[in-house]
């Protein structure tokens, strides 16, 4: 990967909240600018303030934030670094969002249900966004919650050069629902895979149904890819189906690893699951035999650099 000097991007200015700043600093060595501190505080009354601590006047100005737990706390520190920078006559403000935990409620699935993903889209707008670089969306709709320009970049090119390591001749990817299988079909074209997906039903946040497997996955080695694993419900139900149609091993791989109460064990645990394979647009877990977790920091570095040099970033990273 380029580095680029101090002096050809001596108009960036890169902040980061303290969702994941180990993030943040390896972007910044990739594009050769520092990390710029913030200071966060609060006071007696449990408000949060936010001072950055640098020179942001006439600055394109980058804020580095994915939404992790605490995430109420990251986004309301992310709301409130926005105001600072848009107070401090920031040129410019782009949020680099590697993870939106909001865009999960994308849709009214029930009666009285809000809208989480266009408020908080709003929220970040209002606050000063002009622009937002973000990592493999829940769903496309979401890109359009925002009123400011976004490049939503995906991690299938770099799931794909892992991947390609291994001998693919008889393997099938496998999506878990409908929703997630334009993505499955571009990353299996990428990798001369066919492609499968379950038949799926969520009734709950942890109750999911795949009723059955359409395509053909019989003694095929499987990796599922799924654009994030939480409680890995979703993953252990698709598996349970492909042992019952007699897969040879599977591969487990997602853009956001967030792994909550004990996914990664119960993955782990299972013979049949050879590899685990996540990116760092969130704090990865700790260390596994099993688990493999790549970058995103140079292909958010090359996006950054791109968007502050006014290059196209969908021709560098297209769309799946």
């Amino acid at each position: 990967m380029i580095r680029y000097s101090l002096e050809i991007v001596r108009d960036i200015t890169v902040f980061s909240g303290s969702a994941h700043p180990e993030l943040a600093e390896e972007i910044c060595s990739h594009l050769g600018v520092p990390l710029h501190p913030v200071r966060v505080s609060r006071f007696a009354n449990d408000v949060i303030a936010v001072q950055l601590q640098a020179n942001c006047r006439e600055r394109d100005v980058f804020l580095i934030q994915p939404l992790v737990p605490p995430t109420q706390e990251h986004l309301v520190e992310l709301l409130l670094m926005l105001d600072a920078a848009r107070g401090a006559s920031a040129a410019r403000i782009t949020v680099v969002l590697p993870h939106y935990a909001y865009a999960r409620s994308d849709k009214k699935d029930a009666p009285r249900i809000s809208l989480g993903a266009r408020l908080v889209a709003d929220l970040m707008v209002a606050a000063g966004a002009g622009r937002v670089l973000t990592m493999t969306l829940h769903s496309p709709q979401v890109h359009g919650f925002f009123s400011v320009p976004v490049d939503h970049l995906h991690a299938l090119r770099e799931l794909a050069a892992h991947f390609s390591r291994h001998d693919l001749s008889d393997t099938v990817v496998v999506s878990p629902d409908l929703g997630n299988a334009k993505e499955a079909a571009h990353f299996a074209r990428l990798i001369g895979a066919d492609v499968a997906m379950g038949a799926k039903q969520r009734f709950s946040d942890d109750r999911v149904v795949i009723s059955s497997v359409i395509g053909d996955v019989e003694g095929k080695e499987v990796i599922i890819l799924d654009d994030e694993i939480a409680k890995g419900s979703t993953v252990i139900e698709l598996l349970d189906r492909l042992r019952e149609r007699g897969v040879r091993s599977v591969r487990v791989a997602c853009t956001h690893g967030l792994f909550s109460d004990g996914a990664i064990e119960r993955l782990s645990a299972l013979p049949e699951v050879k590899e685990i394979v996540c990116t760092n647009t969130v704090p990865p877990p700790k260390p596994g035999d099993k688990l493999t977790v790549l970058s995103i920091a140079p292909a958010l570095a090359e996006a950054m650099r791109r968007i502050h040099f006014g290059e196209s970033v969908s021709a560098l990273f297209g769309t799946p």
